[in-house]
């Protein structure tokens, strides 16, 4: 893969338009994405029963935090390339490309045969229903085998935003989820396979999904060389990409652990329970795409500037991202917050549900006006390469506040899934305090080595 095609700078001219340009297909990927793991939970509710409701809420949410793992590992790869083309040394990136991919293909190897093996202890770990646990083993075994597309399906989204592409990784997910739509409608729908078949759908839409995506990468131009032989596990660059990304990746999987155990803890109140928390925790993760596109935009958008030395660039980037992402979050705590139970009934036929889950809902709703703030500092700070700092702030939110406080708002009589979520919004708001401080010390100490 060769070309003379230069990767978007972000280094010079204008600072808003760029950057929303750039955040527009991370945020219709994200968009596709959410859908694409929203059908298995809509079309089993609209088909199955609440049985297999339970058993993909619960399994989806175990591989949503899994696959979270790998994607904000595979960050690491973006923010390097992002810092050596502002740093004008983009030539590079065929080693890092080759690098990244014996690290990833490891790693790949490894989930695609623990999970599997791993499914009962999950699901154990998990609370799942007695009688949905099979289903949800099933779910896990099924879609585990198939870990290693998944790994692929997100390291081509990060080697694209480092360079500056946002709209090849929209492609890729656009791909995987007409087919995982259209493998639901089929083997759920039709063939009334329930949980295991909407398992299958998702598996063989990513297969699918990447080979087509690797036929589309090999016609593309890219702002460097990647030659064979730049395909080898470089203990130097795989130790910067580590450097970066295991930070951002133990932060997300403790937040995912976090999320697990809160989880759990409403498995334990009962099918009507677990089943409404699946279905607010899909709407959720519509409603948090906005602040969320803009993380991941921030971070390639921050890496480059960062590499040129243009920190002014960064900060005023950070700005406009909080401002939009502000604005669009009081329509999203409107709708949330008072209508929750329209966006529930998308993905359940069950009253009980539905009422369930827009109760919960309502704590979320609050968290977006907070969400507008924490994750762009979030992308600002991973674009910095400050990836300890997000871990530490991440990890301190999830087990200082969050678990906690679901923990005493579950034993709380009478129960209220409500009062259970706001233990995500508490979480948030000690975030934000940790982000304002670490930014000024960063500011700090930049003016302090200009001096």
């Amino acid at each position: 893969m060769t070309g003379e095609h230069a990767a978007s700078d972000f280094t010079r001219g204008k600072i808003l338009s760029p950057l929303v340009r750039f955040m527009i297909p991370v945020f219709f990927s994200m968009l596709i994405q959410s859908l694409y793991g929203a059908v298995d939970l809509l079309i089993v509710g609209k088909f199955a029963s609440s049985v297999d409701v339970s058993a993909v809420a619960t399994g989806s949410q175990i591989l949503f935090t899994l696959t979270n793992l790998v994607a904000s590992f595979s960050m690491g790869t973006t923010i390097l390339l992002g810092q050596m083309i502002g740093q004008g040394r983009g030539k590079e990136g065929g080693d890092i490309i080759g690098a990244s991919l014996c690290l990833f293909a490891a790693v790949a190897l490894v989930f695609t045969g623990v999970v599997p093996l791993a499914a009962d202890a999950l699901a154990s770990v998990m609370n799942a229903p007695e009688e949905a646990f099979g289903e949800t083993v099933a779910y896990l075994r099924i879609c585990g085998a198939g870990f290693l597309f998944i790994i692929a399906y997100n390291l081509i989204g990060s080697v694209f935003r480092g360079i500056g592409d946002s709209k090849t990784p929209l492609v890729t997910v656009v791909i995987a989820s007409v087919f995982n739509i259209f493998g639901d409608l089929l083997l759920v729908a039709v063939f009334k396979m329930g949980t295991r078949g909407a398992a299958i759908a998702t598996v063989a839409a990513q297969a699918l999904s990447v080979v087509i995506s690797t036929f589309l990468i090999r016609r593309k131009t890219l702002p460097f060389t990647f030659r064979r032989e730049q395909l080898r596990f470089d203990g130097r660059i795989i130790g910067r990409v580590t450097l970066l990304g295991l930070p951002i990746a133990l932060q997300d999987l403790l937040v995912g652990v976090s999320f697990l155990i809160i989880t759990a803890i409403v498995n334990d109140l009962g099918l009507t329970a677990s089943a409404a928390i699946g279905v607010a925790e899909k709407v959720c993760g519509f409603i948090m795409l906005v602040p969320s596109a803009f993380m991941q935009a921030m971070a390639a958008f921050v890496a480059q500037n960062v590499g040129a030395g243009r920190y002014d660039r960064a900060k005023r980037a950070l700005l406009y991202a909080i401002g939009i992402s502000a604005a669009l979050a009081v329509v999203m705590f409107a709708v949330t917050f008072w209508r929750g139970d329209l966006l529930s009934a998308v993905f359940s036929n069950d009253g009980e549900v539905i009422l369930a889950s827009a109760d919960y809902l309502r704590a979320y709703a609050i968290d977006c006006l907070l969400t507008c703030f924490l994750f762009c500092f979030i992308g600002y700070f991973n674009g910095l390469g400050m990836t300890r700092f997000v871990m530490i702030q991440g990890i301190v939110g999830a087990f200082c506040v969050r678990v906690p406080v679901s923990f005493l708002m579950a034993r709380a009589e009478p129960v209220s899934l409500f009062r259970i979520g706001l233990a995500t919004p508490c979480s948030t708001l000690l975030q934000i305090a940790l982000c304002f401080a670490a930014f000024a010390w960063a500011e700090k100490k930049r003016r302090g080595s200009l001096a």
